[in-house]
């Protein structure tokens, strides 16, 4: 018994070491596979060097699943530099995002606005992409890193860490 508890608890703090290390790692990425720059296709199609499904296509019946974080964009905080859409920092009271590297898609969804829904409360928020948490650079490729106004809007304590979303292009 006790060695199941040791198990949950080392389990636990690796996850929460690999979410904290997005908010460090969230800048100056590579160009997103799923993108279509090299083919001219779009996200969720076949690409020439992906398998299909690898790129998710938000949207449809309920959004794409993911890990919502909460993050820092104001100057001096955990969340790194500046933001990559516009290289400035923001307040934490607006409700904005940083998505992981292949749902930035190479900056094409900077400045656009997102639908976020709680998995644990159902509630929805709209919010605004300003930044990329890079997937090449410790942050998972399923992070929703937001401000702590999104959390606010959501109903929900930041100091969980993490909590299971779904999103979509609002």
């Amino acid at each position: 018994m006790a060695n199941a508890k040791l198990v949950v608890v080392v389990a636990t703090l690796v996850i929460l070491l690999e979410v904290s290390t997005c908010a460090v790692a969230r800048h100056h990425g590579k160009p997103d596979p799923c993108s279509g720059e090299d083919d001219g296709s779009v996200a969720g199609t076949l690409h020439k060097h992906k398998k299909p499904g690898h790129c998710p296509s938000p949207g449809g019946s309920g959004g794409t699943p993911g890990i919502m974080t909460v993050n820092g964009f104001q100057k001096g905080e955990d969340g790194g530099g500046p933001a990559a859409c516009d290289g400035k920092y923001h307040s934490d009271k607006t409700l904005i995002v940083a998505l992981s590297t292949r749902w930035y898609a190479g900056g094409r969804r900077c400045h656009k606005p997102i639908r976020i829904t709680s998995k644990h409360n159902g509630r929805t928020v709209v919010a605004r992409v300003v930044d990329e948490c890079d997937s090449n650079h410790g942050c998972k490729d399923n992070i929703v890193d937001t401000s702590q106004a999104v959390w606010d809007a959501l109903g929900l304590d930041s100091n969980i860490g993490e909590v299971p979303v779904t999103w979509s292009d609002a």
